[in-house]
């Protein structure tokens, strides 16, 4: 599948702007960790692209529907990849895949919300105002503290680093993130 077709399937089945930024800032931010870890980058961004895709529709089956789906255009990795982005889902993560997905989502989202209320968004935000935040249990209440930690160890990073890196490429790819939500 590729990123066009992906991003495609995700508009069709995802109608609010929120949740459509969302899948693309996890799909840049996984583009990135595929780089850092010599993976294949079009695999691991459809991957972030479609992790939320069945969310908004079938909130109670999420992520069955998208990885039925994606199990039936023969694209079993993807597949298997967002069936266990959630920790408590119990799935097993094998590969590298299944362990960034779950480092990408959940601090990808926290680190967007923060920078929401912050004058200057994701300028000059640092990882010190990100962990500070964390620890503010109301904000962005949603976000699971435990899986965003739990993130950070599957891919053996220091949740320090992992939040620079992400802050680093959400900053670079801010541009390219809002012109994917206007080419809708």
């Amino acid at each position: 599948m590729t990123y066009q077709e992906a991003k495609d399937l995700l508009f069709e089945m995802t109608v609010t702007e929120s949740l459509r930024k969302h899948a693309i800032t996890v799909s840049v931010v996984m583009r990135a960790l595929a780089e850092k870890f010599e993976e294949d980058k079009e695999l691991w961004a459809v991957t972030g692209l479609l992790h939320d895709a069945d969310y908004e529709a079938f909130p109670e089956q999420h992520p069955q529907i998208i990885c039925e789906k994606l199990r039936t255009m023969g694209e079993d990795e993807v597949a298997h990849a967002i069936a266990g982005h959630y920790t408590i889902w119990e799935v097993p993560r094998i590969s590298i895949l299944d362990k960034a997905i779950v480092a990408a989502d959940e601090l990808t989202g926290f680190i967007v919300a923060a920078s929401l209320v912050r004058p200057t968004g994701l300028e000059g935000m640092k990882a010190k105002s990100v962990r500070k935040k964390l620890k503010t249990k109301t904000f962005a209440a949603k976000v699971d503290r435990a899986e965003v930690q739990k993130g950070a160890d599957l891919i053996g990073m220091e949740l320090n680093e992992l939040i620079v890196f992400i802050i680093e490429v959400l900053q670079e790819q801010e541009d390219f993130i809002q012109s994917e939500l206007e080419l809708a």
